[in-house]
């Protein structure tokens, strides 16, 4: 999975595709996100539970533990090694959801550039990333060393051409069970390795190169390429 995504939606529409039952408390605001070209270190709206409430807070993209000062904070965590390696051991029992539109992947196609591809979900519901992270407490807020990542798994079917790795997305029901606190880690764990989404749930399609920009946010960049004739 490249480092790429958008998340553009009010958060309300994203709680509404997890379905989650009762109060939740939204520490993002109630505007349209508005991020359609994010990128690691920004703060993306992050669903986890805390005390009997799901709440939404903005949370950086990327985590590393305290000892890992050589290296730039991860974003994605491999499923294969991500609940028991030791990288990710502080982090594993805490987790969340990413609730995302699409993400982005480039291929070479033997262009001067690699073109961007969109994936998203063929119905254009939200995705829901199965994520763990270091997260705000809710009495104290927001720390310095908060941070998540998205879990990653192998790319099946047609996907594979676009990226070997993909984000482990799960149904709505599968994402309330991964919340939830009363879930065991083994369970979790089965969850993460067998129960993602399948490939044919998405569609992808080229779009503009201007996405690899950065700086570059607008709705335009998510527009299909037209076909040529």
């Amino acid at each position: 999975m490249c480092g790429r995504l958008s998340q553009y939606r009010g958060i309300h529409d994203f709680v509404a595709a997890l379905s989650m039952p009762g109060a939740w408390q939204n520490n993002v605001g109630d505007q349209p996100l508005g991020r359609y070209n994010a990128a690691p270190t920004m703060q993306l709206a992050l669903l986890h539970a805390a005390g009997d409430q799901i709440h939404a807070d903005a949370v950086r993209w990327g985590w590393r533990p305290h000892w890992a000062k050589d290296r730039a904070a991860p974003i994605n965590a491999r499923v294969e090694k991500v609940a028991h390696g030791p990288f990710f051991r502080q982090i594993w029992p805490h987790r969340a959801i990413c609730p995302i539109d699409n993400w982005f992947e480039w291929v070479d196609e033997g262009g001067s550039k690699k073109q961007p591809y969109l994936i998203r979900h063929r119905d254009g519901s939200p995705i829901l990333c199965a994520s763990i992270g270091q997260l705000p407490d809710p009495d104290e807020g927001a720390g310095e060393h908060d941070g998540f990542v998205i879990i990653t798994a192998d790319s099946a079917g047609g996907m594979v051409d676009i990226h070997d790795r993909r984000p482990v997305a799960l149904a709505p029901d599968l994402a309330r069970e991964w919340l939830d606190p009363a879930t065991p880690r083994e369970r979790a764990e089965q969850i993460a390795l067998h129960q993602g989404e399948p490939a044919e749930a998405f569609e992808w399609f080229r779009i503009n190169t201007a996405v690899g920009n950065v700086r570059n946010h607008g709705a335009e960049l998510i527009e299909p390429l037209a076909r040529p004739s």
